[in-house]
C-alpha cells in the first residue's frame, strides 16, 4: 500500500485535496485620484471622500466595499487610504466609486455633498493601458463633475511561491517494532482562529532523523500574504491503519520561516498531553527548517499590463438543425421579450471577454448556412456581410450583425468546426511574440460532421496563442464536444498530442435557471468557460519562453506640474 493511498483515512486530518482548497484568485490594489472637483464649499476648496461599491452577482444591489481617508480643501486629491481586491478573470466585476464634499463627522453620507459618480468593472481597470483607466465623474445634471484616475496593481505575495525543506531529530519513537514513520501537516490560521490545512509532506520510513523533500507552496496557500500570521506544524506517526499517532506540533510563521537555515528555525515539538502529564519532558524531538528559497511567478496580470492584446472571435452555427428561425421552437428564435440561447451565450462571454481587447472590434462568423445570392454553402462567412472586413463593434455589434445574417441567410449544413478554427490559427500564426493571443468563442447546437478535421485543427492549434471556447446549445448528446475538450484524454490526431489543452467545453442547458434569473446563470456560465483561460495563457507563454513586456510608464498629461496636493 502506498503512503498517498494511506492518506485516504486519516481520521485526524480530515479530507484534503490540494485542488480544492479555494485560495483567493489573486489581490489587486485599487488607487484613486480625481482632478477638477466640484468645488461645494463657500469659502474654500471641498473636502473630498471616495466610496466605492461592489455588486453581488445575482441580484445586483450595491453594497459599500469602504472608503478612503477625506482630504481637506482640495478639488485634486490623491487618495493614500486604498481598496483592496479579489480578482477573478472569469467574472464580471462591477464598480461604482461615489465622491463626496465631507461637511461634518457624521458617517451617514445623505448628510455630505454628492460630487459625482463613475461606474467601470474591475476587469476595465486591468486591461486599460498601464492598468490605468480615466473616466469623467457624472450623477449631477447640467455639470461637470472632473474625472476620477483609478489604477490597479497586482499585490505581490500572491504571487510569490516558497520553497522549503524540513528534517526532524530524535522524534519519539511511536511504533512497538521499529521506529516512527513520521511525516508534517502544514496549517495556515484563518482570521477566526480556526486552522486549515494546506501542506502534507510524504512519509519517510522507519526513521527518528527523518529528511523529508523540499515542497513548493504558495505564499497565500501558506499564510494568505500575512507574514506574521501563525503557522501550525503537526507531527504524526504514519499507521497503516489510518490511526497515525500524534507526535507533536510546533507553531511558526513566515516571517519567522524566512530567516532561513539558523537557530531561529529548530523547532522543539511539543506534545501537550505528555508536556502535562510528565515534570521532566523536555520534548518529543525537534524539527529544522533546512533550506527557505522565495520565487515569484510571472502571471496573467503581468502579461496585460505588459500590453498583451486578447483578439476575441465568435463563430455562430447556422445549421439546420437548430430548427426554423421563425419557430418558437429553433434555437435560433429572435423574440421580441428576450436573448436566444445563442445571443444569451454571446453576451454572457464577450462582455467579459471585451475589457482585455483595446479597440473592441470583434470578427464574428457563421458556418454551415447557404448565402446569398447564389445559395452557395460556407463555413466561415463574415456575420456582417463582408468578407474583407469581419470585424463588429462591440459585443452590441456583433449580436447586431447575427440578427441580420439570420434574416438573410438559409440553415443548412453540415456542421464543420474546422474552417472557422483554421481562421483564427492562420492569424494566430502570424503573432508568436505573445503581444497577441486569441480566443474563439464557438456556439453550436453540437451535431458535428468534421471530426477528424477538426481533431487535426485542434492538435495543430495548442501550439498557438489561442484558446477554443465551445458553449453547447439545444437537447443534443455534446460526447463529441467532451471529447474535443481533452480534460480528461489529451485530443489526438494520427498519433500526434495536442502540445496543451486549449478547449473548453459547457453545455449551456447546465446553467438555465429553473427560477428565470438568468443574470446569475449567464454569470456562472462565463465563470465556468472563462476559468481555464488564464492557465492556458501562461502555459503557451511560458512554455516559450516569453516574458511579460515592463508596463507602461505612468501617465503624466502634458503641462501639469507632478507634484499632488495633500
Amino acid at each position: 500500500m502506498s503512503s498517498s493511498s494511506s492518506f485516504v483515512n486519516m481520521a485526524t486530518i480530515g479530507d484534503f485535496a490540494p485542488h480544492n482548497t479555494t485560495v483567493p484568485a489573486t489581490k489587486v490594489e485599487i488607487t484613486v485620484s480625481c482632478r477638477n472637483l466640484l468645488d461645494r464649499d463657500t469659502f474654500s476648496k471641498s473636502d473630498p471622500i471616495c466610496v466605492l461599491y461592489t455588486q453581488g452577482i445575482g441580484n445586483k444591489e450595491w453594497r459599500e466595499f469602504g472608503r478612503t481617508e477625506v482630504i481637506d480643501n482640495t478639488l485634486n486629491p490623491d487618495f493614500v487610504r486604498k481598496f483592496i481586491l479579489d480578482y477573478f478573470f472569469e467574472e464580471r466585476q462591477n464598480l461604482r466609486f461615489d465622491l463626496y464634499d465631507v461637511d461634518s463627522k457624521s458617517t451617514n453620507l445623505s448628510k455630505h455633498d454628492f460630487l459625482g459618480q463613475a461606474c467601470c468593472t474591475l476587469g476595465e481597470i486591468v486591461g486599460s493601458l498601464g492598468s490605468r483607466l480615466e473616466k469623467p465623474l457624472g450623477g449631477i445634471p447640467g455639470k461637470k463633475c472632473g474625472t476620477i484616475i483609478v489604477k490597479a496593481e497586482e499585490l505581490n505575495n500572491c504571487r510569490e511561491s516558497v520553497m522549503m525543506q524540513f528534517c526532524g531529530n530524535k522524534l519519539d519513537k511511536k511504533d512497538f517494532f521499529g521506529k516512527s514513520d513520521p511525516f508534517l501537516v502544514f496549517y495556515r490560521s484563518n482570521e477566526d482562529g480556526t486552522f486549515t490545512i494546506c501542506h502534507k509532506t510524504e512519509v519517510v520510513k522507519n526513521t527518528l532523523n527523518p529528511v523529508w523533500q523540499a515542497f513548493k507552496i504558495p505564499v497565500r496557500a501558506l499564510c494568505n500574504g500575512d507574514y506574521d500570521r501563525t503557522i501550525k506544524v503537526e507531527v504524526y506517526d504514519w499507521d497503516r491503519d489510518g490511526s497515525h499517532d500524534f507526535i507533536g506540533e510546533f507553531s511558526t510563521s513566515y516571517r519567522e520561516l524566512s530567516r532561513g537555515q539558523s537557530q531561529f528555525n529548530v523547532y522543539e515539538v511539543i506534545n501537550p498531553k505528555k508536556k502535562g502529564k510528565k515534570k521532566k519532558y523536555l520534548n518529543s524531538g525537534t524539527v529544522t527548517l533546512l533550506s527557505f528559497l522565495v520565487d515569484i511567478e510571472v502571471t496573467f496580470l503581468d502579461y496585460i499590463k505588459g500590453g498583451t492584446q486578447i483578439n476575441f472571435t465568435v463563430a455562430i452555427d447556422f445549421t439546420a438543425s437548430n430548427g426554423n428561425p421563425a419557430q418558437p421552437t429553433s434555437l435560433h428564435y429572435m423574440s421580441p421579450y428576450q436573448l436566444n440561447a445563442y445571443g444569451m451565450a454571446l453576451k454572457a462571454v464577450g462582455e467579459i471577454i471585451q475589457d482585455y481587447d483595446s479597440d473592441k472590434m470583434f470578427p464574428a462568423l457563421g458556418f454551415g448556412a447557404k448565402l446569398p445570392p447564389d445559395g452557395r454553402v460556407s463555413h466561415e462567412f463574415a456575420l456582417n456581410g463582408n468578407p474583407q472586413n469581419p470585424y463588429c463593434n462591440g459585443i452590441d455589434g456583433v449580436m447586431e450583425a447575427y440578427y441580420q445574417s439570420l434574416k438573410s441567410v438559409q440553415l443548412y449544413g453540415p456542421t464543420n468546426f474546422s474552417p472557422v478554427i483554421n481562421h483564427v490559427a492562420r492569424y494566430a500564426a502570424s503573432v508568436k511574440d505573445g503581444s497577441q493571443y486569441f480566443v474563439l468563442l464557438i456556439i453550436t447546437d453540437g451535431v458535428i460532421s468534421d471530426m477528424a478535421q477538426t481533431k487535426e485543427s485542434i492538435v495543430n492549434a495548442s501550439c498557438l496563442p489561442m484558446s477554443i471556447i465551445i458553449v453547447g446549445v439545444g437537447p443534443a448528446e455534446f460526447d463529441a464536444m467532451i471529447e474535443l475538450d481533452g480534460d480528461e484524454v489529451r485530443i489526438s490526431s494520427r498519433g500526434r498530442y495536442a502540445e496543451r489543452d486549449i478547449v473548453q467545453f459547457v453545455p449551456f442547458r447546465d446553467y438555465i435557471d429553473r427560477t428565470g434569473n438568468h443574470i446569475l446563470s449567464m454569470a456562472r456560465l462565463a465563470k465556468d468557460v472563462l476559468a481555464e483561460i488564464p492557465d492556458q495563457f501562461l502555459s503557451y507563454m511560458r512554455t516559450r519562453g516569453i516574458k511579460p513586456l515592463p508596463a507602461p510608464p505612468p501617465y503624466t498629461p502634458p503641462g501639469q506640474p507632478l507634484q499632488t496636493q495633500i
